[in-house]
């Protein structure tokens, strides 16, 4: 069995690729930059250098895959990050169809079957159906909100203070991608799934910002105060960083887009759960 993982390098990428080598597999890794790799890891996998956004890289990378792990990479300082996702997603089914994988391990995000209205999310929700079409047997892993993305916001957490433009009452699944990287691991070692079958990922709690103000606080050892800020605002803020109209657009729809009520069409199981807290992320990871 060959097994293809792609964004390697990133944080649900990175902890599959370490336990697919744990378990006596040599993947292949798709991926920009070879020197972002841990040096330690070159020898033990096969490693296919290009962009995501080149058919031909994707195409070729993928030839004799059994296995696919697919992530659709957001980037935040493309000119158009929906229509560069829409542009990745199509170089990677193309590629499912021209070398026949069978067997797809697909990352997403609750919201994605909202299909439509939740901003970057749309994007995800492309890539299901884009997938799913292509005759696959395809897992959808829904993921919930990533603990990562607090990283961005370090600096200000240091201060004491941590932004939203989410209502700070709503509850939501937050989730460590190492996990989401475990099960995907382990989905990819027993393709037995056919057909398209949706799991949900959502952390050991569903929590508010307002929760998840009060974990980090006790986390960090500094009192943070959770600040919701309207999106004009944040449209604003986000505006002198250089992010482009259609970026600011997108990543702040994500948020819009989840705020009337949004409940997850998976509802919490013990399958959909996942042990890492909120608070022992950020001790080791944000905590100085």
């Amino acid at each position: 069995m060959t097994i293809a993982v792609t964004t390697p390098t990133g944080h649900v990428g990175s902890r599959t690729l370490q336990l697919l080598l744990q378990a006596g597999v040599r993947p292949r890794a798709l991926l920009r930059d070879p020197a972002r790799l841990d040096p330690g890891l070159h020898d033990l996998v096969d490693l296919a250098q290009g962009d995501l956004l080149d058919p031909g890289f994707v195409r070729t990378a993928t030839e004799g895959v059994d296995t696919l792990l697919w992530i659709t990479p957001e980037n935040l300082t493309a000119a158009d990050p929906l229509a560069e996702m829409t542009a990745i997603v199509a170089a990677g089914t193309a590629a499912v169809h021209a070398n026949r994988i069978r067997h797809i391990v697909l990352i997403s995000s609750v919201g994605a079957e909202l299909r439509t209205g939740a901003g970057l999310i749309d994007g995800l929700a492309h890539s299901e159906q884009q997938f799913t079409a292509t005759g696959a047997h395809v897992h959808i892993l829904r993921c919930g909100y990533y603990y990562t993305n607090l990283l961005a916001m370090a600096d200000q957490l240091h201060t004491g203070t941590l932004t939203t433009t989410a209502d700070p009452d709503q509850p939501m699944p937050w989730v460590d991608p190492r996990d989401v990287g475990e099960i995907a691991a382990a989905r990819l070692l027993n393709p037995r799934t056919t057909g398209t079958t949706v799991q949900a990922v959502h952390g050991p709690a569903d929590l508010t910002w307002t929760q998840a103000a009060d974990i980090l606080s006790t986390a960090l050892d500094t009192k943070i105060t959770l600040t919701v800020l309207p999106d004009d605002t944040m449209a604003a803020a986000l505006t002198e960083t250089g992010m482009t109209e259609p970026a600011i657009a997108a990543l702040l729809a994500m948020t819009s887009g989840l705020r009337d009520g949004f409940t997850p069409e998976q509802p919490r199981t013990p399958l959909t759960t996942t042990p890492t807290t909120l608070h022992a992320w950020a001790t080791t990871n944000l905590r100085r």
